[in-house]
C-alpha cells in the first residue's frame, strides 16, 4: 500500500504495509535514524515523535493509522537549536545518550502543552521515558531551564 507521510516538512510516498510501525517507516524506509527502538511495545519511549506537537510512541502506531504531520528529532530545530536542545546540552544531561532523542520529544511536547510545568508536572508527563542511566535529576532540570523556570 502506497501511503503519503508528511515528517519534518517533507512529503514522502512509501510502499509499505499499513501495519508496518511508524519507527520502521521513519528509520529503515525514510532513512532518519534519530528515532530509537527501545523496546517495541511502546513503555520506554525512545521511539517518541510527535504527531501534530503530540508526543505517540512510533514502535507501537500502525504507519496506516497515520494522518498527521510527523516531527522526529531531525525536524525538531533545523539547527539543533530548540530551547529544550539547548537545555539539555547545558545541563549535560544525556549520558549514553540513547533515550535522548525520545526524552527531548517528549519534554518538547510537554513545553508545548505546558510552558511552565511543576516537577509534579514534569514527572507526569516524562514517566514513560526510561532513561537507563539514570540522569532524571539533570532531565528535569534541563525542561526548567527550557521552560525558564527555576530549578
Amino acid at each position: 500500500m502506497t501511503q503519503k507521510l508528511t515528517v519534518n516538512g517533507q512529503t514522502y510516498e512509501v510502499d509499505v504495509p499499513p501495519d508496518m510501525p511508524l519507527l520502521w517507516v521513519i528509520r529503515d524506509v525514510i532513512g532518519l535514524t534519530g528515532t530509537k527502538f527501545g523496546c517495541g511495545i511502546a513503555a520506554c519511549g525512545a521511539c517518541t515523535v510527535h504527531l501534530d506537537g503530540v508526543a505517540v510512541r512510533s514502535c507501537a502506531l500502525p504507519v496506516g493509522s497515520v494522518n498527521s504531520k510527523v516531527t522526529t528529532i531531525e525536524g525538531l530545530s533545523a539547527k539543533g537549536d530548540h530551547p529544550v536542545q539547548k537545555a539539555w546540552l547545558k545541563n549535560m544531561v544525556p549520558q549514553c545518550g540513547y533515550c535522548q532523542s525520545g526524552q527531548i520529544m517528549q519534554a518538547a511536547s510537554l513545553l508545548k502543552m505546558n510552558p511552565k510545568p511543576s516537577d509534579e508536572d514534569i514527572d507526569a508527563a516524562m514517566a514513560g521515558n526510561i532513561c537507563r542511566c539514570g540522569t532524571y535529576t539533570r532531565i528535569r532540570t534541563a525542561i526548567k531551564e527550557a521552560a525558564g523556570v527555576k530549578a
